[in-house]
Parts: C-alpha cells; sequence; structure tokens
C-alpha cells in the first residue's frame, strides 16, 4: 500500500480563510478540492505539500446561478462555484439543453464514482500528465527522475529545454471554446480572466493561477444562439484520460451561417490550443461537409502530441481530422449515434 506523506491539514470557512493560509506558505501549501489529483499524486511523491487547505466546507464554493444584470433581469450567463462537482453539472439539465458541450464533457470525465468528488475547479487545475512522471516514487528513481519532478531532463525529449507533459483536463478545453471566465482569488485581492489565459503550454508551469490564488468560480457566457459539442479519444468507454479531444462552440443565424466560432484542442500540448485557422474558415459560413473537412485540415498540422501518453504518437495526430469532423458534425446537428458507430470503427 502507498501511503500518503506526513502534512498538516486545515479546513476553512470562507474563501477569505483559504487565501489567508495560502498567503502564509504558498510554496508549501496546496489546495484539496475532490482529492482525485492531488490524493494520488502525494501518494507518489510528485507533490508533498506540508499544508493542505480542504475547501470542501466552504459554501460559496458550491453553486451554479444564473447571473443578473444591475437592474435585476437576467443576464442568461452562468456562474459554477469551483466545488460544484461533475456529477452536479451533469445532472443539470439546464447545463445539458443550454450547453451541451460542457455536459458531454463533464459526463466523459472518469467513472461515477470519481465524479461524484472531482470537481469542475479541480478540473480545470488538473496536473499534467505523462508516461515517465506518473508512476511510483521507486520507478521514477529507478530511470532517475524526470525534469517535472526532481530531476532535469524531460525523458519524452531528453534535448527539450521545458516539460512536454499533457494537460488532460477535458472541461478546460470546452470552457475555453465557450468563451468562459475564472475569478481567481488571494489574500491580495481577485482579479478575473479568461479561461483561454488560465494555462501556459509548459508541461510544469502549466497554469498563470499564482500559488496564492484560488479559483472561486468559472462563469459561462449567456448562449443564446449558441450550440457546442465535445469529442473525446480515449482507449475505454469510460475512466480514461483523454489521448486528443476537439471541443467546439458556434453561434448560429436563422438562415444556419455561422456567426462566430471557437475550436480548441485537448490533450496533445500542455495546454488547450485555439484551432484559429479552422475558425476563419467556418466563421461566416454555413456548415457543408466540404467545408467541415476543409476546417479539420487547417486543425490537423496545430497538433503535435509526443510520445508521452497512451496509443502511438503518430496514431493519435491522425485522429485529429476525424475528431473535428465529428465535433463540427454533432454541433451542427447530425445523428450522434452514427458518428460513434463510425469513430468505434476508425478505433478497431
Amino acid at each position: 500500500m502507498i501511503r500518503l506523506p506526513r502534512f498538516t491539514y486545515v479546513a476553512p470557512a470562507t474563501v477569505a480563510d483559504a487565501a489567508r493560509h495560502l498567503a502564509d506558505a504558498p510554496g508549501d501549501t496546496m489546495l484539496l478540492a475532490g482529492g482525485t489529483d492531488l490524493l494520488p499524486n502525494m501518494k507518489r511523491r510528485q507533490q508533498m505539500p506540508r499544508v493542505v487547505v480542504g475547501l470542501r466546507g466552504i459554501r460559496e464554493l458550491h453553486h451554479v446561478h444564473r447571473n443578473a444584470t444591475s437592474s435585476g433581469v437576467s443576464s442568461g450567463a452562468l456562474t459554477i462555484g469551483a466545488m460544484t462537482t461533475l456529477t452536479e453539472l451533469v445532472r443539470d439539465e439546464r447545463l445539458r439543453s443550454e450547453c451541451a458541450g460542457l455536459w458531454q464533457a463533464a459526463a466523459q470525465v472518469a467513472t461515477p464514482h470519481l465524479r461524484n468528488m472531482a470537481t469542475i475547479g479541480g478540473n480545470l487545475c488538473l496536473d499534467t500528465r505523462c508516461t515517465y512522471y506518473d508512476q511510483s516514487y521507486e520507478w521514477r528513481k529507478a530511470i532517475n527522475f524526470c525534469m517535472k519532478k526532481d530531476g532535469d531532463t524531460c525523458w519524452v525529449a531528453t534535448s527539450s529545454p521545458k516539460c512536454l507533459a499533457v494537460s488532460s483536463t477535458d472541461t478546460a478545453p470546452m470552457l475555453q471554446a465557450l468563451g468562459a471566465r475564472v475569478r481567481l482569488v488571494s489574500a491580495q485581492g481577485e482579479r478575473e480572466i479568461g479561461v483561454a489565459d488560465l494555462f501556459h503550454n509548459d508541461g510544469m508551469a502549466y497554469l498563470t493561477r499564482r500559488p496564492d490564488e484560488i479559483l472561486a468560480d468559472v462563469t459561462v457566457p449567456d448562449q443564446t444562439g449558441w450550440r457546442s459539442a465535445y469529442w473525446k479519444l480515449r482507449r475505454r468507454g469510460s475512466f480514461d484520460f483523454p489521448v486528443a479531444a476537439v471541443a467546439v462552440a458556434a453561434k448560429i443565424d436563422p438562415d444556419h451561417r455561422v456567426e462566430d466560432i471557437r475550436l480548441a484542442l485537448g490533450a496533445v500540448a500542455s495546454r488547450p490550443l485555439e484551432l484559429t485557422r479552422a475558425d476563419e474558415l467556418l466563421r461566416g459560413q454555413i456548415l457543408t461537409d466540404e467545408l467541415i473537412a476543409a476546417a479539420a485540415d487547417a486543425a490537423f498540422p496545430i497538433g503535435k502530441p509526443m510520445d508521452n501518453t497512451d496509443y502511438e504518437l503518430v496514431w493519435r495526430k491522425k485522429m485529429i481530422r476525424p475528431l473535428v469532423t465529428y465535433a463540427l458534425r454533432d454541433m451542427r446537428g447530425d445523428d450522434v449515434r452514427e458518428l460513434r458507430r463510425k469513430l468505434s470503427r476508425q478505433l478497431l
């Protein structure tokens, strides 16, 4: 049995209290949300905080509510507290009808048991993953530690000056495509940034969130007129992290023309990647099969998966085109069951 290292646990009742604990020693303190990422990492000695700040008891972080304007009228935007579990999101019919892509992303994380514990904030801040990093302490010591923890070499690409561990969060690319924003709180105050600005393309320094900041909530803008979809590639039908993923959100006018669109590619770099060239091709157009194929071709060069997770990297790269194609066709309103059958055949 792999045991947790010793640590001091504190359970603040408010975000302000939690921020004060972080401010005392941000380099030695970590936040515990659902624990599905941090606790296994601590057991493997990948992360060894001296103090763990539990967020479970902070009621102000548990909510999903409709925002209102200064006049009291509903703005249409949804704000989701960071401690909202993925199960709560999956069970939210409002989210399923208005934000299908985010519902799909949350529903495909891990298993029902883990979704009962895992939170939206924790999934956004999920540690980057790598074949050489996600092993026991003894295994990593035997091959000489990697750059991400205790070593100085990235074993994925030994000449790389930075860590290439991969972003494996499902909700981040979808929230990025939706144009969502997060609120970060510290003892010094708070700030709001776009989800796209929350990440660096660096396996070690993958978050722009400072060590003394708490991700308090995420706000999804009004989705009136928007459609969204999330497609994920993994070996099994559940449990597994993505090895490639595509998120799309588009505003469609009454004539079926794309007014605006955002595509994001997940699990092929240390952060979700914007597919701006594909966006440009589709904006102002009607989504024909030919145009979708052109967008998939435009997305293909952006993803450069490395040999740091499941499946051959060449095949993961090859799957970018069909994932983009199926995500766009799903968002367009095509028969999802038939699209999934086609993807299943490609996985054989």
